[in-house]
């Protein structure tokens, strides 16, 4: 159901490809496939992991609630560290920080599976995330690099379509761990994985480099590293009681270094997130609307592993295979996505999907302990068939009207609010748990609060739509193959 944890960074190319042989259009199917492996272990890491949460916090002796600061710390710095990906990728080619930022990853895993308290998991978590960073991203970039606009819709299928398999495995495989086994084996789960992901891309990807003469942003990097990084923990604090001032005052931080940051890219030619992108419609109105659906999507894997367990009693085990039923929708998706867009076009079709997903995200809200097991699962499978379709739709469109040369720094801006967006909403969940808990007089979330969450995030998903009317009947037809017969602006 996710679409993918990091889309793009910053001038990875900038012009031609300097590598000894151009990418072929032909061979995208491979690139991508080897990039949806390191994808495949970050889904499978943190679906695995959202259903260990309440484990896990018993045996490190903290609110589960508060582990949601583990989910944020990598999401960080994921948001943080993809700007600066670009320019290592740059300087020592692709296929080189790809396979060490796979390094990275393995490494952070080790740690976490070390980890013998909340810090140090959250700091652990942080380093895989810096993995993370560099390690989807550059990759992506190759192969939206490699693929006329009319592929693309196709190529980003075969991209996500093997990295689904990971949320589809990850939550009952969670639960078998949790039941049987260690929590601790979801890390080390990751490292037969990476390895064969090493070796593959050494072997298939391409040595890519970019534009070198292009300068690094120092200045906007710590500007905006600020910025990001006091904004999600300032949301992150404000979900838990006592915290208010210091949240308020990293809030205010943030806010502060984001106006330094526009002021600053405004004066730099090679900003390391440029604001001017939003001028270009098709891209403005998928940030927008993306942002609006990743903000329920980041708060849905986190509510309902939390609403099995600990709301209806249910077992680890039991949770992950309930839970998997969305990512087995968003898998089934895939294969339909081309066809609805070329027959109904990017605007009708995000309107419509838009719609259903916020929907079954509201269902949640009313899910209780007597109701049917398999029509919980049917009703998840298919708020995971269209939210998947919204991921897919906005993430070919906002590339759409994107010139060549500016691919690479809009991928990167794209994927900074993609990554601020799915912490936005861990936030957004976990203030309103508490604030439910607070409100009434429980030491813990009941099936009240997950019910208001859920509300909660559906309001915020279905004020999508209203940025997706704003699309263009014909807009992304190079991409969907739609003419936009018989569509009209309504």
């Amino acid at each position: 159901m996710n679409d993918g944890l990091a889309p793009g960074v910053e001038a990875v190319t900038s012009g031609a490809p300097r590598s000894e042989e151009p990418v072929q259009t032909r061979g995208y199917r491979v690139i991508a496939l080897v990039v949806a492996s390191a994808l495949f272990m970050q889904q499978l890491d943190g679906t695995v992991l959202t259903v260990a949460l309440p484990t896990m916090a018993r045996d490190l002796a903290t609110p589960a609630t508060s582990l949601s600061l583990a989910l944020t710390s990598y999401l960080l710095a994921l948001a943080l560290f993809i700007p600066a990906s670009g320019t290592l990728a740059d300087k020592f080619g692709s296929r080189t920080i790809f396979c060490s930022a796979i390094g990275v990853f393995l490494l952070g895993s080790i740690l976490c599976a070390q980890s013998g308290s909340l810090p140090t998991l959250v700091a652990a978590r942080f380093l895989q995330g810096i993995g993370g960073a560099m390690m989807v991203p550059v990759g992506r970039l190759v192969l939206l690099r490699s693929v006329a606009k009319a592929d693309m819709v196709q190529a980003l299928s075969w991209l996500v379509m093997p990295a689904l398999i990971g949320p589809i495995l990850g939550p009952p495989l969670g639960g078998f761990i949790v039941t049987w086994l260690d929590w601790r084996w979801i890390f080390y789960l990751n490292i037969p994985i990476g390895i064969i992901g090493m070796i593959g891309a050494w072997m298939l990807v391409p040595e890519v480099r970019g534009d070198a003469r292009l300068r690094f942003d120092v200045s906007g990097f710590f500007l905006s590293g600020i910025s990001l990084g006091c904004l999600l923990f300032g949301f992150e604090l404000a979900s838990r009681p006592g915290t208010g001032l210091v949240a308020l005052g990293l809030l205010v931080i943030g806010a502060v270094f984001g106006w330094l940051y526009i002021r600053h890219a405004r004066h730099t030619t090679d900003p390391i997130l440029d604001p001017t992108l939003m001028r270009v419609p098709t891209f403005r109105l998928s940030v927008i609307g993306g942002s609006l659906t990743r903000i329920t999507q980041g708060a849905q894997p986190f509510l309902l592993p939390l609403m099995f367990q600990l709301g209806f009693g249910l077992s680890a085990a039991k949770t992950g295979t309930i839970t998997m039923a969305g990512a087995v929708g968003a898998l089934a998706m895939k294969a339909l996505a081309p066809r609805v867009l070329r027959r109904w076009g990017f605007r009708r079709s995000l309107i419509v999907s838009g719609l259903a997903s916020s929907a079954g995200y509201a269902t949640c809200a009313f899910f209780r302990p007597d109701w049917s097991i398999p029509l919980i699962t049917f009703i998840l499978a298919l708020s995971g068939f269209f939210t998947s379709f919204q991921f897919t739709g906005f993430n070919a469109i906002a590339y759409a009207d994107v010139d060549k040369d500016r691919m690479s720094a809009a991928t990167s801006f794209y994927a900074t609010f993609q990554q601020l967006t799915l912490s936005l909403g861990i936030c957004t969940a976990a203030t309103v748990l508490e604030l439910g808990s607070l409100v009434e007089g429980k030491g813990g979330p009941t099936l009240n609060s997950f019910s208001a969450a859920f509300i909660v995030v559906a309001i915020i998903s279905a004020s999508a739509v209203i940025w997706n009317r704003r699309f263009a009947p014909d807009a992304g037809a190079a991409m969907s193959g739609h003419h936009g017969h018989g569509d009209s602006d309504e």
